[in-house]
């Protein structure tokens, strides 16, 4: 089974100039944890509700800081065509709940997240997968500066 077989595809994208009080308000509005940033018909990061509160709220930004402040620059994805099983481990390796999902072109088309995986793998795949994403620590560990 292929990435495209599960991911999400109706996915919103923010810009990098809007602000964390806009970045919040849409993720209210869809239900989201995370939104891709794009810029240029480029992906240039991921911004989480964790950016907005550990890299803002609580460094005392402004609800007029921009996206691009806080924003997780270093940002990793996977394509459409990637298998599932090479995808989530590739999730638990760098310990991340969601990925961009992008196209040949390199278009954003989707995002996958832990929930999909959850719905249409196999459930060993899929504890696995969570326990090791749910280790502390990791790629995006909220105490590192970015």
């Amino acid at each position: 089974m292929k990435v495209s077989d599960i991911m999400t595809r109706d996915v919103r994208l923010l810009s990098p100039d809007q602000t964390i009080r806009e970045a919040a308000k849409l993720m209210a509005e869809v239900d989201a944890g995370a939104l891709p940033v794009g810029e240029n018909d480029r992906l240039v990061g991921m911004i989480t509700d964790r950016d907005i509160v550990i890299r803002a709220v609580a460094q005392g930004k402004s609800p007029d800081a921009k996206v691009a402040d806080v924003m997780s620059k270093e940002m990793l994805y996977c394509f459409d065509t990637d298998a599932i099983d090479d995808v989530a481990r590739n999730m638990a390796e760098a310990q991340v709940r969601r990925l961009p999902v992008i196209n040949k072109d390199k278009r954003l088309v989707g995002i996958i997240s832990l929930g999909d995986l959850a719905r249409n793998d196999d459930p060993t795949t899929i504890g696995r997968t969570v326990s090791r994403v749910s280790t502390p620590g990791g790629k995006h560990d909220q105490t590192t500066s970015h």
